[in-house]
């Protein structure tokens, strides 16, 4: 039996080394090639090369598919580039803040938030930040954005704040850190818990310091269009020792597998057997070892990506600044590293035309865009379902819902596609602005 298996393992690493090999020679050849008029350029193009697919070859060669080695190993190297103690893998981003407000709201925590309490959050986010406040039973309470960084506006955030708050949820939202000083002092004078839904924001940074890494509980989305990637995944990331405990629990099913105090949990249930003593309420959250495979060979080059999405952006605000009597420009929040997951803008209201005729224009030559994540989340049918509450009647995010848009931002974007989206604009406004 013993010889069988190695034999069988032998077969396995030398078509692995096959495979791999092809792998490596046909997608290292593979170019993104633009004619301007006639190519599209799409809202993004995921970043993922022969590296991510050996790495995720060499897991299903041997058979290892749900989350294990690779996965943990993953944990570890984000929560360390992020700075924090720990990182918790989940198999997406709205997972991760489904787990995040689960576990503030869990009865095995210590001063858990109570069902039927506020959390302040912006009104313009992707839906999946906003519904797990609902799933877990938090009401919701909308405030208004800044334009331009098309954050959370501080003050109106302090204002919203009433006796029922018991916590605060921001949004680095299309990359642009929040104000994350003054939220932190929000927080700690209101004695709130601190959320940051970081699904857009990989690796940027206030004041030198991780976006995700502020609040009691960071997460992130590796989605096919953000930073990193893992085609579907997210991350919970906390310092907290409890709080990682808990989301341990709750991330699979509720047993105690993963968390450090397993054996002292078993040792209180000896007649149960503790492989699957459940000590909570949970839900399978799991990521898979593919999954895993992708974001250790994507971190590697995270830095990089970066890099090239910051030199797109100010190519575009320097190009197009010659609009701002027509256009709001994206601008990066004062004393944050932007990271550019995409470039917005909105159309000024006194504008001499509409953001229909600009996206459609942008369209007919070839340029993909999109709204503003969800929009204004007060204006969708599905806000009449559940409590939730606004303050103001949120003129910023009404406005950028209406009139805003964004244009992809990604690694492979030659210099040719972004003059030519600059060019294309340039040529619209020069249009209407004769007439």
């Amino acid at each position: 039996m013993y010889n069988e298996n190695s034999k069988l393992m032998k077969k396995r690493k030398i078509a692995l080394s096959k495979i791999q090999k092809i792998i490596k020679d046909t997608l290292s050849k593979e170019e993104m090639k633009f004619i301007p008029g006639k190519s599209t350029i799409p809202l993004m193009v995921p970043d993922i090369s022969w590296q991510e697919i050996n790495e995720a070859m060499d897991s299903m060669m041997k058979t290892e598919f749900t989350m294990g080695r690779k996965v943990r190993r993953f944990e570890e190297n984000y929560a360390k580039f992020i700075g924090t103690n720990d990182g918790i893998m989940v198999n997406s981003g709205s997972s991760a803040n489904l787990l995040a407000l689960s576990v503030l709201t869990n009865p095995r925590k210590k001063d858990p938030i109570e069902a039927g309490t506020e959390i302040i959050c912006p009104a313009i986010g992707w839906s999946t930040t906003f519904f797990p406040m609902v799933n877990t039973g938090l009401v919701p309470v909308y405030v208004d954005i800044d334009l331009g960084t098309y954050n959370i506006n501080t003050d109106k955030a302090e204002a919203a704040i009433s006796d029922k708050t018991s916590a605060i949820m921001p949004v680095h939202l299309n990359g642009n850190p929040c104000q994350m000083d003054r939220i932190c002092e929000i927080a700690d004078k209101h004695d709130l818990y601190l959320i940051e839904d970081t699904c857009e924001a990989h690796g940027s940074d206030f004041k030198g310091k991780k976006t995700g890494s502020f609040g009691d509980i960071g997460t992130f989305s590796f989605y096919i269009s953000h930073h990193l990637t893992t085609i579907e995944g997210g991350m919970f990331v906390t310092s907290n020792d409890e709080i990682a405990e808990i989301a341990k629990n709750l991330r699979a099913f509720g047993w105690i597998r993963d968390m450090k105090s397993k054996k002292e949990i078993a040792n209180q249930y000896q007649e149960l057997d503790e492989r699957f003593l459940f000590y909570n309420l949970g839900f399978n959250l799991r990521p898979t070892e593919i999954a895993g495979s992708f974001g250790l060979q994507q971190l590697k080059k995270i830095n990089a990506n970066i890099k090239t999405r910051r030199a797109n952006a100010k190519y575009w605000l320097s190009r197009l600044k010659q609009f701002e009597d027509f256009l709001i420009l994206p601008e990066a929040t004062k004393g944050a590293n932007h990271v550019w997951q995409v470039f917005p803008m909105t159309v000024k209201p006194d504008a001499p035309f509409s953001k229909n005729e600009i996206v459609n224009y942008l369209k007919e030559k070839g340029v993909e865009t999109r709204p503003l994540q969800s929009g204004n989340m007060v204006d969708h049918p599905s806000a009449k379902l559940y409590k939730h509450r606004t303050h103001d009647n949120l003129p910023n995010a009404r406005l950028a819902s209406k009139n805003g848009f964004f244009f992809g931002n990604f690694p492979q974007m030659t210099k040719e596609m972004r003059q030519y989206i600059a060019e294309t604009i340039s040529e619209f406004i020069s249009l209407k602005s004769k007439r």
